[in-house]
């Protein structure tokens, strides 16, 4: 299989030092001390690609945009281009993304597998759309945002869809206006449509990404980690996740699990607390009708073990129909304002949704 490679190694270097998103910010995300991240996701895509797919014959533009990530996971690629950088620019740009899908479709590409965010996605889509050229695509996520519903859920996966897949399905490919993002709006836009390729194991799909409550749950326990402390909050919701761990946890309380083994059922805020971890999850559904997350029902979930945690919030797709906004009230007014603002909200096996905590 002829596997056209689009590395933008900029992409996600605005985030983790607060610019949410790179676009126009390359000078300020480096006077930040932000480190590239793409190049090294590449190869991890790469790598997975390479253990099932040895044989695969990789396509891609010179230097960072593909042809050294690809080296490093053990292929010999071929180059079709290089990116235009000169003495004044030493950033690729996203004329040079579009450029490489040009040159990939030309060769005879059999599939895109791109490597950014969800400004990366549009050049890829449109591109191709200009073309003509009905080509599959398929992200390797890397960038700040990513609402577009054509990546995989991680790199690795990326690369194991990549290596075998049988059929493909239309996906969304959005973006926002990173400035509105920035002061706390999301503006989001459809700007295209792909053909993504699709295993079920891996990545959505109609069936498995459509906002059942089973398709989330499957997607939690896909991606649960060795070594976390999961503290799982009362609900229907939330009741699935823990028989998709393999325990019958308690209905209207809150349960502890970690690495296979329930810590506490029905805990107190004592018991959470003892059970903790060096790295500690919640895992919350709203309250159906009134969206709270924290302060209704789950008060064992307390300031203390909030501070310690990360929270990922979970609904179907029907119970946010009904739900405007997610509240939160812990009676830490500290903690109240760290929860606000625009969340991911997992709606399906891979599938998330922005909705904002007031």
């Amino acid at each position: 299989m002829r596997i056209g490679v689009v590395v933008n190694p900029i992409a996600g270097m605005g985030g983790r030092v607060g610019l949410k998103g790179t676009d126009g910010k390359v000078a300020e995300a480096r006077e930040r001390g932000a480190e590239q991240r793409a190049p090294d996701r590449a190869v991890s895509a790469l790598s997975a690609l390479k253990e099932r797919a040895p044989d695969a014959e990789i396509l891609t533009y010179a230097g960072e945009m593909g042809a050294e990530e690809a080296r490093r996971a053990g292929f010999d690629p071929e180059i079709v281009g290089e990116p235009s950088k000169d003495d004044q620019n030493d950033e690729t740009n996203a004329e040079d993304t579009r450029e490489a899908v040009r040159r990939l479709a030309a060769e005879n590409a059999e599939l895109i597998l791109f490597v950014g965010g969800d400004g990366t996605a549009v050049d890829v889509a449109e591109t191709l759309a200009e073309t003509g050229a009905e080509i599959p695509m398929l992200g390797v996520p890397a960038g700040v945002k990513i609402y577009s519903s054509v990546f995989a859920v991680t790199p690795e996966a990326a690369g194991r869809v990549a290596a075998g897949f049988d059929r493909t399905e239309e996906r969304e490919v959005n973006d926002i206006d990173e400035d509105a993002y920035r002061e706390g709006e999301v503006r989001a836009e459809l700007r295209a449509i792909a053909n993504v390729p699709v295993a079920e194991s891996l990545q959505s799909s109609k069936q498995l990404g459509g906002g059942t409550v089973e398709s989330l749950a499957a997607g939690v326990a896909d991606e649960v980690e060795d070594g976390v402390t999961y503290v799982l909050g009362p609900g229907s919701t939330v009741g699935a996740i823990k028989s998709q761990l393999g325990f019958d946890g308690s209905p209207l309380g809150v349960d502890v699990w970690r690495d296979g083994e329930v810590l506490a059922r029905d805990a107190s805020e004592t018991e959470i607390l003892s059970s903790l971890g060096e790295r500690n999850e919640i895992i919350v559904s709203p309250i159906g009708g009134q969206g709270f997350i924290f302060g209704r029902g789950n008060h064992q979930i307390s300031p203390d073990v909030i501070r310690q945690s990360e929270v990922e919030v979970v609904a179907s797709k029907t119970k946010l129909d009904g739900i405007g906004v997610l509240h939160v009230d812990t009676g830490d007014v500290d903690v109240d304002d760290s929860l606000r603002g625009w969340r991911k909200v997992r709606v399906g096996r891979f599938e998330r949704r922005m909705l904002k905590v007031e």
